[in-house]
């Protein structure tokens, strides 16, 4: 970046969009559960009556869950756009204008034709953010961003690389003349400019050109190529493009006479007293300092907006995702409850689709409803003193039908006596549940799992244990975070929204307790081992 280059801003209030599209749909998703429940009561009973009566309801709620799912895709599409544009300039970012340049560069070695990346980088742009302010900076980046994009094709990319500079695909050209005629465009666009309120306003650029493969046959060496020409053409005055230098490239072009490019000046003010050198000196690294410092600040606060971002977009993915999953089968046996009037077997059996897939959308509502109270810590406890060693009985028992389905083994090991913890029984539970689940999922066939409890120093110790597949290293401390998933977990069982385990965080920590992972690695097994206090004995 030049030195005339101004630190990028903190990302605009744009940022602040996918939290408030996130509510939304959280509201959608509970009164969908509401909704969902009510269909559930409707089957209480067999009879067909009922079941015709719950038809409508199971349509309207269909209808709404596809409406959810369509909102999210929406939100999706928007905020993967949001991801990949300049805020300012609305133009491609860094990293979807080098992923055209790739996709070009192979087009063009496949077709055995030539493409070009120019290197724009507007001249004395501190002046105009000196003399001007920074808002009619902003304004300049934005009219030089349009003007460059009208001097291009369809097919062609204009993106803002950083700062005052700008990188220019032409994705296929004939000959080097074509980029040439180009960049004379964009600098007669350019050095037209005007801002009505300022007479005095004037903007040019220097353009520099790389041709493919005569300067480079990667995206890096073509980039560095036309930002050296760039400055070629800034050091002999700017208003002008430069090739990297090729021999059968046409004289590099300067802007002919379009106005005073030069009316912002390029001298100092003077001040009332010549300062010494030493002092210049001294004030110019602390200028350069704060620059950099203000620089590393605004990148900071971007990469961490985007990272928001990224994570929105990969939550509505999944949303999108694991809400359409059931919605066939449920418009299915909704169309077919209409036309089998009179048939008790056909009825019966519809009804027992309608009740999973209900079931299973209701299961994925209550998870993501779940996700949103563990990052947002707004889990609701009933608290008492329960006996955990009956809760962990009643889990095991009701995880016993999936790990007979795999022909696992489960060994208990628990102590004889109560063990008391002050919490809520149906967290507690869940916690426990969402753990032994966890296990029969990444556990392979006629695998084997544990699960124990111990008293030590007056805190019970579960571990939940198996042999599965295991977690490698570099996913181990982010086991617990929301909408996280290993890849490897993900490869042996598709679906789920890397929810569980942080709800299961979440949940020990509002009882006053810890949970660890543990893994020697791929292959070699877990522990999820909980510790909950144990809570003191209620006196007669």
């Amino acid at each position: 970046m030049s030195d005339d280059a101004h630190p990028p801003r903190a990302p605009p209030a744009q940022a602040q969009q996918p939290d408030e599209d996130v509510g939304a749909i959280r509201a959608e998703l509970l009164r969908l559960r509401q909704d969902l429940e009510e269909v559930q009561q409707q089957f209480s009973a067999t009879q067909t009556a009922q079941l015709r009566d719950a038809n409508e309801q199971l349509v309207l709620a269909v209808m709404q869950a596809e409406a959810i799912a369509e909102a999210a895709t929406d939100k999706l599409m928007a905020m993967t756009r949001i991801t990949q544009r300049d805020a300012l300039t609305d133009t491609p970012n860094r990293a979807l204008m080098l992923d055209r340049l790739q996709t070009a560069l192979s087009m063009a070695k496949r077709r055995h034709t030539r493409s070009a990346v120019l290197f724009v980088d507007i001249d004395r742009f501190k002046h105009i953010n000196d003399n001007f302010g920074h808002l009619i900076g902003d304004e300049a980046l934005k009219l030089v961003a349009l003007n460059l994009g009208m001097a291009v094709r369809d097919s062609d990319t204009v993106s803002r690389h950083s700062g005052d500079e700008f990188l220019v695909l032409l994705a296929e050209i004939s000959k080097a003349g074509d980029a040439a005629q180009i960049a004379l465009k964009m600098l007669h666009g350019i050095a037209a400019i005007r801002i009505d309120s300022l007479p005095a306003f004037r903007v040019s650029a220097s353009v520099g050109i790389a041709i493919y493969p005569d300067d480079g046959r990667t995206a890096m060496q073509l980039i560095d190529k036309a930002d050296s020409a760039m400055y070629r053409a800034k050091k002999m005055g700017g208003a002008m493009f430069q090739f990297h230098g090729a021999e059968d490239v046409p004289d590099s072009g300067h802007v002919p006479d379009f106005g005073d490019t030069h009316g912002l000046g390029t001298q100092p003010v003077p001040l009332d007293a010549t300062p010494s050198p030493d002092l210049h000196r001294h004030a110019l690294r602390d200028a350069n300092e704060q620059l950099l410092l203000s620089a590393l600040a605004s990148r900071v606060s971007e990469e961490r907006a985007m990272g928001a971002h990224q994570q929105h977009v990969i939550h509505l993915a999944m949303v999108a995702h694991e809400l359409r999953s059931p919605l066939a089968p449920l418009s299915n046996a909704a169309e077919l409850l209409s036309r089998a009037r009179g048939d008790e077997s056909r009825h019966a059996w519809l009804q027992e689709v309608i009740k999973r897939q209900v079931a299973h959308m209701t299961r994925i509502v209550n998870d993501l409803l779940d996700g949103s109270r563990a990052e947002t810590g707004k889990f609701h406890l009933v608290c008492g003193n329960v006996d955990l060693v009956e809760i962990l009985g009643e889990v095991a028992q009701s995880c016993q039908p999936a790990m007979d389905e795999k022909h696992q083994r489960l060994r208990v090991s628990l102590p004889q006596g109560p063990l008391n913890v002050h919490g809520d029984p149906v967290r507690l539970e869940q916690v426990f549940r969402n753990l032994l689940d966890n296990a029969v999922k990444y556990t392979r066939d006629r695998g084997h799992i544990a699960l124990t409890a111990a008293v030590i120093d007056r805190v019970i110790s579960v571990t939940v244990s198996d042999n599965g597949i295991g977690i490698v290293a570099e996913a181990l401390p982010h086991v617990f975070d929301l909408f996280v998933q290993n890849e490897h977990a993900m490869a042996m069982h598709h679906g789920g929204l890397g929810i569980g385990l942080a709800v299961v965080r979440e949940l020990v920590e509002a009882h006053g307790g810890t949970v660890v992972a543990v893994s020697a690695g791929h292959d070699k097994g877990s522990e999820f081992i909980v510790k909950l206090p144990l809570a003191a004995l209620a006196t007669p």
